[in-house]
């Protein structure tokens, strides 16, 4: 099976983005927990990162860029820019990593597949954890560096490790097989 380098837009792919968005706004809004006032224990993020892996960086981009706009109007809240950029970066940088992953479930390429989600997974969460949203915070809300920092890299501990087995678990599912044959014929309906 062929690896496809851009998204196919179609409706199954803008139906799932929405559906991943949806299912990001719930575990993030609803199921999260708040540690501090500037900081969150949450799951969504897998949500946005898989929607990059599975559709594309450019979907995943997108799937950021949406939950982040519509959690703000369903909070009340204004719309921080560096906060919307991490949301896209969620999708997007897993997704880069993710792209050329071997095929096949020998153990050499399960094992490679493994570390390139890993990979992007951690790459993704120093990037929007410790640096963007970090920088968010300290610039737009005024707190302190050095008193946020303790806990922003628990939060970082903390979900990295969940982030990288919910996103294996779920890449190296049956799903992952079952989007890139539906994509793979949509693909070809619009070759032909």
């Amino acid at each position: 099976m062929k690896k496809r380098c851009r998204t196919v837009w179609c409706t199954y792919t803008i139906v799932s983005l929405g559906a991943l968005t949806a299912i990001y706004l719930i575990l993030s809004r609803f199921l999260a927990i708040n540690i501090g006032g500037f900081g969150r224990i949450q799951l969504g993020v897998v949500a946005r990162m898989m929607a990059g892996i599975w559709f594309g960086p450019v979907a995943g981009a997108l799937c950021g860029l949406a939950s982040d706009l519509l959690g703000c109007l369903i909070q009340g809240t204004a719309i921080n820019p560096l906060i919307t950029l991490a949301a896209v970066l969620w999708g997007v940088i897993p997704a880069l990593l993710v792209q050329n992953c071997p095929e096949g479930q020998n153990p050499v390429s399960r094992r490679m597949t493994i570390i390139k989600l890993c990979a992007g997974t951690v790459t993704a969460c120093i990037v929007c954890t410790l640096f963007v949203t970090t920088a968010a915070l300290v610039w737009f809300y005024g707190y302190s560096l050095y008193a946020i920092l303790p806990t922003r890299l628990t939060q970082f501990l903390i979900q990295t490790p969940v982030y990288c087995v919910l996103t294996c678990l779920l890449y190296l599912s049956p799903v992952t097989a079952q989007v890139n044959q539906t994509l793979m014929v949509h693909a070809g309906r619009k070759a032909a």
